[in-house]
């Protein structure tokens, strides 16, 4: 990501699942949280947060200008050969299907009641039963030593690629290339400078694949995933796999696509990173508890998924936990439109770390209700 200045101007960290959903979660970039001021808060429930973004310059450049500039920037920036990079380039093909993806209208925001029923199925959840038992060694050894449940980096495989049975069918070079220079404008003004950004977002994440390949020995001509471009079986960016995979089973590579033990140590990985300031995923922190709204008081509906507020501030806008929770805890406040009535849930940090995979509150929810039901725990009616 034109790495540290554009990370919280991008609505990806990683990228969509590339289990392609009837409904696909949206989602954005991670971004730290400060415990003061507190965050804004809007009259109504927001599905993904608002991240503070800044504004970036619309740049006029025709496209072989552009890829120019790319491979210069991007040789001097790597220490790569820029005719390496040239005769790669020359190799990638624009993908029209990529921009359909890319610019499809969104679907209207389902409520809970019905987008939890896409990511927690009878067959999701005994299909993750059988992944956690089949490598149970190896996501114990990676929860001793990250602190992330097991069933939680099984959750999250589970939902991005179905336990690995389907990780995408793009080529990633095809899909950054397509998004890096011909990324779908709608010709909307109020949309240019967002437009501008996401291009700026993959065209970086482009050059960070040719760093990826040669950090990695990978022959980036030949890599599959989502058509964002985002790779194996926990779907990471080029960026998230440089910053946070890692070598889980001692064989000096960082596979993502075969290794099943790479995969669980850079999903824990990941979790236990990202995050900035605000920090990642606390070892045997809460993730949610059930709260209540007294009558006779407005709903609140924070901007953001930072756990913020003490239970003294949730106190004063009429919310109460209904489970036992920690005096000196701060939390986030989650409303959910549920089968039965509306839902209110306090998230504490490990919520806000799920959000970090993807910045929408119900995919944060269906990831962790899915891997308590994984573990074979009583989970609520949606």
């Amino acid at each position: 990501m034109i790495r540290r200045a554009l990370v919280c101007l991008i609505t990806f960290g990683l990228v969509a699942c590339a289990t392609p959903p009837k409904n696909p979660p949206t989602a954005a970039p991670a971004a730290s949280g400060a415990q003061s001021p507190a965050p804004k808060t809007s009259a109504n429930p927001a599905e993904t947060s608002v991240e503070r973004v800044a504004d970036v310059p619309i740049l006029v450049e025709d496209f072989a200008t552009a890829r120019a500039n790319f491979v210069r920037d991007t040789a001097a920036r790597y220490g790569i050969d820029p005719q390496y990079i040239d005769s790669v380039l020359a190799q990638a093909v624009f993908r029209d299907d990529v921009i359909a993806l890319m610019s499809r209208p969104a679907e209207r925001v389902k409520p809970w009641s019905e987008y939890r029923p896409n990511f927690i199925t009878a067959s999701r959840i005994s299909g993750g039963q059988a992944f956690l038992a089949k490598h149970r060694d190896a996501l114990a050894r990676e929860e001793k030593a990250y602190g992330v449940p097991a069933e939680i980096v099984v959750a999250i495989i589970g939902v991005e690629t179905s336990y690995g049975g389907y990780t995408g069918k793009h080529r990633v070079l095809d899909a950054l290339y397509t998004l890096a220079f011909r990324y779908p404008r709608s010709g909307n003004p109020a949309r240019a400078a967002y437009e501008q950004r996401r291009e700026l977002f993959f065209r970086d994440e482009l050059a960070q694949l040719f760093a990826l390949g040669r950090e990695e020995k990978l022959d980036i001509t030949t890599l599959i995933g989502s058509y964002a471009g985002a790779m194996g079986m926990g779907q990471f960016m080029p960026s998230s796999y440089r910053e946070f995979a890692v070598d889980g089973n001692g064989d000096g590579r960082r596979d993502l696509f075969n290794s099943v033990d790479d995969v669980f140590a850079s999903v824990a990985n990941y979790f236990r990173k990202k995050g900035g300031e605000r920090g990642g995923w606390v070892p045997g922190g809460p993730v949610v508890a059930r709260a209540e709204l007294q009558a006779g008081y407005p709903e609140f509906n924070p901007d953001t998924w930072t756990p913020d507020y003490t239970l003294a501030d949730l106190a004063q806008r009429g919310y109460r936990p209904l489970e036992p929770v920690a005096a000196d805890a701060t939390a986030t406040l989650v409303s959910l439109e549920g089968s039965a009535g509306k839902q209110y849930w306090l998230g504490f940090q490990n919520y806000y770390a799920i959000t970090r995979y993807n910045n929408s509150k119900m995919y944060a929810m269906a990831v962790y209700q899915l891997s308590q039901a994984i573990a074979g725990r009583e989970i609520p009616p949606a």
